[in-house]
């Protein structure tokens, strides 16, 4: 069984590798260049202990399996008090409940904080994570079509919110 705990600096190179997969062959997300170690340091850095931006990596025998983060939604202060939600799993780690439990455990995480609403935009189609959003009680509100270019080719988003826990 995995470990589920906050994030740590030294974990980013097994973030970047499971990041890169989909950014190289997927358009789950529209990255369209891979990351180094030094941009993902930036993203890494907006994280903390406590508050309403976590990270939590599930890890087994020291390799990252899976991360779950939610971070800023907009920069205008209005904003603050809902956070964007992003969850990703190493490949091969698929369908076996470890995207659950990363999203139980930052929603522990969370409750209590000055959160009102969580949202997630999923690229489509991607059932495995439409059904995930949708398991953890978010809710579909609309889909922005043809919103994102990759692999020549444009893709939808569907977003999704559910009040914060």
């Amino acid at each position: 069984m995995e470990t589920i705990r906050p994030g740590r600096a030294s974990d980013v190179p097994g973030i970047v590798e499971i990041i890169n997969h989909y950014v190289v062959h997927t358009p789950v997300t529209f990255a369209v260049e891979p990351y180094t170690l030094e941009t993902r340091m930036v993203w890494f850095d907006q994280f903390a202990p406590t508050g309403r931006h976590r990270l939590f990596v599930a890890e087994r025998d020291g390799k990252v399996l899976g991360w779950s983060a939610s971070g800023p939604f907009r920069a205008k202060a209005a904003y603050e008090t809902t956070a964007e939600t992003a969850i990703y799993t190493a490949q091969g780690e698929e369908g076996q409940g470890l995207g659950t439990r990363l999203y139980e455990r930052l929603f522990e995480a969370l409750r209590g904080e000055d959160l009102h609403r969580l949202v997630a935009g999923v690229t489509l189609p991607n059932e495995p994570s439409v059904h995930l959003h949708t398991r953890m009680g978010y809710e579909q509100l609309g889909v922005f079509t043809a919103v994102g270019r990759k692999f020549d080719q444009y893709w939808d988003v569907a977003w999704f919110e559910r009040p914060a826990p």
